[in-house]
């Protein structure tokens, strides 16, 4: 028997009736890739060393909610550039508008941005939550903890990350490695992959294999631990009346097991640790919770990126220029939606030329983000 020609061979399997499920879309021909060779350190100029440490939304950009390119975005980007942009919700509309979006800004500067999202699988996926994106989807991160086989995480890795890159995406951040309590209220709920320290750390580790192996950086979050809080950190302060070495036994679990796995990012969370700091300020904030325990005692050195500055828990008690020095003086490497970008910016730039900052700890940061970004153009080439 004659075989079919390739191409009709794929058409016939991609027919509606001849899938059993829904399925990602293809990767778009040429594929959106980040520009290369890129600036290095040793070329850039304050504002561009800054720059590499703000994650901002789209709209930091041009203004008003974006879901196409204009103009004023690259003049923006020419007087504040950013290291990556995060897409969110309103963001995101069909397919054609997210890789026209994605290719444009991979283009803008010397020293594209990352373009980074928030698909955790379940209750938080800005692509999978719009019905015009035909993708796999999953009920909830908690179904796919729910076997206990990291297989399972895998597999959602491997499947959330290839949909992400097809659409132009370099960083997902997820998984959650927050741990549900096993009683009292759960604030995460079913965006955890469970209860149980060691099988969430087998799930978190799977998880960013999958994405990895698909072409996308992984970011667990919310560092050190979410599960035990008491209210939400995006609409207020929050705090965790636990020990370092509590931590270490429960919440750290699946952190450290992301760190032995080679995890690139970690998120922080903005909830306070009385016991461990002697003070109230949060997690993003704290030297003692990033320099201190996460880089020092930990060792993780990956890319260290805030959650976002404009939530209640920092913006309510730390104005945009503040919380932006804070968190770099703390040993963050990213700073995630600051509320005015241009403010923070500006801030960073004077607390490095009254010494405030140091100009030394500025290019730390911008060497792990550019080492970042050369890992995924590489694994693209």
């Amino acid at each position: 028997m004659k075989r079919l020609p390739l191409l009709l061979l794929i058409l016939a399997l991609t027919l509606p009736g001849c899938r059993g499920r829904r399925s990602a879309p293809p990767e778009p021909a040429p594929e959106p890739v980040l520009t290369y060779p890129f600036k290095e350190l040793e070329e850039m100029t304050l504002r561009e060393k800054v720059g590499q440490l703000f994650n901002v939304r789209i709209e930091s950009l041009s203004r008003y909610a974006v879901t196409e390119a204009d103009s004023l975005m690259d003049s923006t980007f020419v007087h504040y550039p950013c290291g990556a942009i995060t897409f969110f919700g309103k963001n995101v509309e069909t397919p054609e508008q997210v890789l026209a979006l994605t290719e444009y800004l991979h283009g803008l500067g010397d020293n594209p941005p990352l373009l980074c999202i928030d698909e955790e699988g379940g209750l938080v996926s800005r692509v999978a939550h719009d019905p015009d994106f035909d993708v796999p989807r999953y009920p909830s991160v908690a179904s796919i903890g729910a076997s206990g086989n990291p297989r399972d995480a895998l597999e959602a890795g491997r499947t959330i990350g290839t949909y992400l890159r097809g659409f132009g995406f370099d960083v997902n951040f997820a998984p959650l490695a927050d741990i549900n309590p096993e009683k009292g209220k759960a604030v995460m709920g079913s965006r955890s992959f469970g209860t149980d320290p060691k099988v969430v750390g087998k799930m978190v580790s799977a998880f960013l294999k999958g994405l990895d192996e698909a072409g996308v950086v992984g970011c667990m979050k919310h560092y050190p631990g979410h599960g035990e809080a008491s209210k939400d950190t995006h609409r207020g302060r929050a705090s965790i009346d636990k020990t370092w070495e509590e931590l270490l036994a429960y919440e750290l679990v699946p952190f450290i097991s992301g760190i032995q796995a080679g995890g690139r990012m970690i998120m922080t969370g903005h909830l306070s640790f009385p016991k461990i700091t002697g003070n109230s300020i949060p997690t993003t904030l704290s030297p003692v919770m990033l320099t201190e325990k996460l880089r020092g005692e930990l060792g993780f050195d990956g890319v260290i990126v805030t959650d976002g500055l404009e939530m209640a828990s920092i913006r309510g008690k730390y104005p945009p220029a503040k919380s932006a020095v804070k968190a770099v003086q703390a040993g963050a490497d990213m700073l995630l939606a600051p509320f005015a970008y241009e403010v923070a910016f500006d801030a960073v730039v004077a607390a490095v030329e009254d010494g405030t900052i140091s100009e030394a700890r500025i290019d730390e940061s911008v060497r792990r983000i550019l080492a970042l970004k050369k890992y995924i153009y590489d694994q693209r080439r």
